[in-house]
């Protein structure tokens, strides 16, 4: 009572924070004669103006009235939209680093171009990220336009472009790209030798577009880079027709569609256990040996297939590959296939080719991904109802934005079936009914199977309609631009088509570029184009008699938001709509988490076949459903994250480091403290503390010197010396290393040697922490059994991981000084053969080292230290003075460039 009376007194949080944000707004309007008295010259400049006092030590959120202000001028000249003053509401809740929530057909994108062009003053760049690549080719395409007018540099980054590409678009004031395409570019660049090879600059903004699609649904899947594991397709083949039959017993293995696990039954174990003996897989020994791992894990993942996994539902087999589909936007995941396995076990399920397995080289969530970046804000018309998730996990507030124009939709109440039949049965009606009076019609599926039985029907009533399964992003787009038209029928999994307007009549700029294409400016496409225009208003105008696009939901999603995204395309800028959901007691929600008795209820009522029951009561039951389906999610997804950070932690650590090695240019003194690092521990192990010479480990510590320094070192008779100890050990190992490095930088050539201990230090630092992402993936899957005695989980995961962090970077310095102590390259052919000096032109084109500079002279070196092969001093300056230098030997002028680069080159 108490909370409603202060809400109704002083407003809501959200209301409060819209009446702070509502005062700036004024003072944008203020601004807006003084704008457009500018020409367009005058206008562009005031980017350099806003630059200069930013410069001069304003702050963005100064700026923010003149920068909005510019940016709704621009607008208006060169998109011929005029930004609305919730938009410019919208634009300071997305600067404010927060979420806006908008409503479907309030203009998010225009929105994104205030906090964009303000955010891109300060030179650090802007990241836009959608949900699809067609999505961002055609938001940069559109918006680059504006953005240009006004002085700024845009990029777009798509798939499968070369880097210099991804470093220019990564170089311009804003860079338009997928979630997908900035996540995979972060792991590639901290993948890379040299700083110049990678290709983003340090994160500073992002907006996010469809927030909750990309932070919440898609953060539950991890960007993976991996590399090729050993091949066991034959063994997936072998165990997946052993699983094929066992499934058929429905008494061998325990389902709960709840928490998506399947696990064997003691009967299943022995009736595996014979199949797989008879199959030649189990040699000796029961299923559950040690030595049988691989295995068991093997069959489980096949179980897994095929119990829990459905073609044309969760995935579908296309040009013999097995592609998933996304649960949420029922569009196909090109690209991305499911680790652990489990991608090969499905392959094996539905007989086609067994792709290898892979092993992890890099992967990080959307979560730690996202909270890399500085600012962070995102707009999205369903974000209310995951406000907790957005604080919690990324400390982002969602702001409600209002409507531009009051909303007009009606939103009916559920109706409830029996059976799927008898729900479908009413749909195909209800879409008659509605298709007669020339209202438009979306309809919602949560599969592509789904909405290709309702397709059988309609086509079966002989209803022209368009499904679309999301397999085109510009297609789709095409399609749900025109679901407007009067009487279409569009049947869209889930939420095909977002980020694309649905115009009642039709969407005139795309209608054009359809019928007319790209062709030239005259008075007969002009005309056309009229012609278009009277016909879409017409349109326009039939489809609002008739009451607007009619959306109709044949499922209720787990989530309420995807329901919501759904509704939400009808009733745009005020326009009329209806939405109508049909739900059956053996949809997914209310047979796995309804109540058991709600059937039987229901029939005791009276309930008969083909009837439906509609009441607001069971509208509020299904979304109080939800609500506890949505939080177990969350717990799920926070639980998930709370492990994952463990690893971010050290993955950020790990990467920090890889930087600082590659913009060393000399690492030989982090060398030489690895050199201190391997020597201290290995005397350590070998010489206890205070001990005498009798208790040394002598000969263990002859061994691991020969193995970690390839030395032969007399430590039985430095054991001999009076007053000998483990430093002085230390001391006499750590001098004689130092010696043989020195002979060997000598041998080789310092630059050369300078370079080869980057690369070393740099490949082996990424062969252990591949290693340690495994050693962790193992960790993770067993540590839930610690609960069993009494200790937690993630304690303990925190204590072992670190642990073998340590163990990583101790194993790290091991490898780097034995692989340096070994090295060695072979130096061409010399004119003269007893020359010692001439290594320094030693082809560097050696495997592992072919596109780097060779071992020239460093800018500024002293000429002296460079001796040609015939005897007299090379000169830089003076070519007469080279001699015969190699075409890959490094060019004597000292630019560090191979000579047929170089002075050599040819034309």
């Amino acid at each position: 009572m108490l909370s409603r009376f202060v809400r109704a007194l002083f407003g809501t949080a959200n209301d409060r924070t819209l009446r702070a944000f509502q005062r700036r707004v004024s003072d944008i309007n203020a601004l807006e004669p003084r704008m457009q008295a500018l020409d367009d010259a005058g206008l562009a400049g005031m980017t350099t103006q806003l630059r200069d006092r930013l410069a001069q030590g304003a702050t963005l959120d100064d700026l923010l009235p003149e920068a909005f202000a510019v940016t709704r001028e621009a607008a208006r000249r060169v998109l011929g939209m005029r930004h609305f003053d919730v938009q410019l509401i919208g634009g300071m809740v997305l600067h404010a680093g927060r979420i806006a929530e908008m409503r479907t057909g309030e203009g998010k994108t225009l929105v994104a171009t205030l906090a964009v062009y303000l955010s891109a003053l300060s030179g650090k760049g802007v990241h836009v990220v959608t949900v699809n690549d067609y999505l961002a080719a055609r938001d940069a395409a559109e918006m680059g336009r504006l953005y240009a007018f006004l002085g700024l540099s845009t990029g777009v980054i798509v798939p499968n472009m070369p880097d210099e590409a991804r470093r220019q678009a990564y170089a311009a004031d804003i860079t338009y790209g997928t979630n997908n395409e900035f996540g995979f570019d972060y792991l590639r660049d901290n993948m890379k030798y040299q700083l110049s090879e990678m290709v983003q600059r340090p994160f500073h903004h992002a907006i996010v577009d469809e927030v909750d699609s990309i932070l919440i649904d898609e953060a539950r899947t991890p960007l993976i880079i991996s590399g090729p594991a050993e091949d066991s397709s034959d063994l997936y083949r072998a165990v997946d027709t052993v699983v094929a039959q066992l499934v058929q017993d429905t008494e061998s293995y325990e389902k709960d569609e709840k928490f998506r696990s399947v696990i064997l039954t003691e009967h299943g174990s022995d009736q595996v256990e014979a199949l797989l003996r008879d199959a030649g897989v189990l040699d000796e020994g029961g299923l559950y040996d040690l030595h049988h791992v691989a295995v068991v894990h093997h069959v489980q993942q096949s179980l897994r297939a095929h119990t829990l996994f459905t073609r044309d539902v969760d995935y579908i087999v296309r040009g013999g590959k097995v592609v998933i589909i996304d649960e949420f936007t029922g569009r196909m995941m090109e690209g991305r296939r499911y680790s652990d396995g489990l991608h090969q076990a499905l392959e094996a399920k539905e007989h086609v080719e067994v792709q290898q397995e892979n092993q992890t080289l890099a992967s990080i969530t959307f979560q730690n991904f996202f909270r890399l970046y500085p600012r962070l804000s995102g707009m999205t018309g369903t974000a209310m109802t995951e406000a907790d998730e957005f604080a919690e996990i990324y400390n982002l507030d969602v702001v409600a934005i209002p409507t531009n124009r009051p909303v007009s939709r009606k939103d009916e109440d559920d109706e409830i079936y029996l059976t799927e039949a008898e729900k479908f049965a009413a749909v195909v009606k209800l879409i008659h009914e509605v298709h007669e009076r020339g209202q438009p019609i979306l309809v919602g599926t949560t599969s592509i199977e789904k909405s290709e039985t309702l397709s059988d029907l309609l086509k079966r009533e002989g209803i022209p309609h368009h499904v679309l399964n999301a397999r085109f992003h510009e297609m789709e787009a095409k399609i749900v631009a025109q679901a407007g038209a009067p009487g279409s029928i569009t049947i869209a999994t889930n939420m095909a088509g977002r980020g694309t307007d649905i115009k009642l009549g039709g969407n005139v700029e795309m209608l054009i570029a359809q019928e007319l294409g790209d062709a030239e400016d005259t008075p007969e496409r002009a005309a056309a184009e009229q012609a278009i225009r009277d016909r879409v208003s017409a349109d326009h105008e039939i489809v609002r008699a008739a009451g607007g696009l009619y959306v109709i939901g044949t499922e209720r999603h787990e989530s309420r938001r995807i329901d919501n995204q759904l509704r939400g395309r009808a009733g745009r800028q005020g326009d009329p709509g209806n939405s109508r959901f049909f739900i059956s007691l053996q949809d997914d929600l209310m047979r796995i988490f309804g109540s058991d008795r709600m059937s039987g209820m229901f029939q005791k009522m009276g309930m008969k076949e083909g009837e439906a029951i509609v009441h607001p009561w069971l509208s509020k039951a299904l979304e109080r459903a939800q609500k506890k389906v949505e939080a177990r999610n969350f717990d799920m997804r926070r639980n998930t994250l709370k492990y994952d950070d463990v690893m971010n932690d050290q993955r950020k650590e790990v990467y920090a480091q890889r930087r600082e090695f590659m913009a060393t240019e000399d690492v030989s003194t982090i060398i030489a403290e690895a050199h201190e690092d391997v020597i201290d521990a290995m005397v350590s192990r070998h010489i206890p503390d205070k001990s005498f010479a009798e208790q040394w480990n002598v000969a263990g510590l002859t061994a691991d010197i020969s193995q970690a320094f390839a030395l032969d070192l007399p430590v039985a008779e430095w054991a001999k010396e009076d007053g000998m100890d483990a430093q002085g050990v230390a001391e006499r190992i750590g001098l004689a290393a130092q010696q043989a490095q020195a002979a060997r930088a000598a041998n080789i050539g310092p630059e050369l040697m300078r370079f080869i201990e980057k690369q070393i230090l740099l490949t082996t630092y990424d062969a252990v922490w591949k290693e340690h992402l495994h050693a962790l993936d193992q960790l993770r899957q067993g540590i839930g059994l610690r609960a069993y005695g009494q200790k937690d989980p993630l304690n303990e995961y925190k204590h072992e991981a670190f642990m073998l962090f340590t163990f990583m970077l101790e194993e790290m310095r091991q490898r780097v000084v034995s692989l340096l102590a070994r090295v060695e390259v072979t130096p061409p052919p010399l004119a003269n053969p007893f020359d010692n000096t001439a290594a320094i032109h030693a082809d560097p084109e050696i495997q592992g080292y072919a596109s780097e500079p060779g071992p020239g002279l460093a800018p500024g070196a002293d000429p002296a230290m460079a001796q040609p092969i015939g005897g007299s001093a090379i000169m830089p300056d003076d070519p007469s003075s080279w001699g015969e230098t190699p075409r890959n030997a490094p060019c004597p002028c000292g630019s560090g460039r191979k000579y047929k680069h170089c002075h050599g080159r040819v034309g």
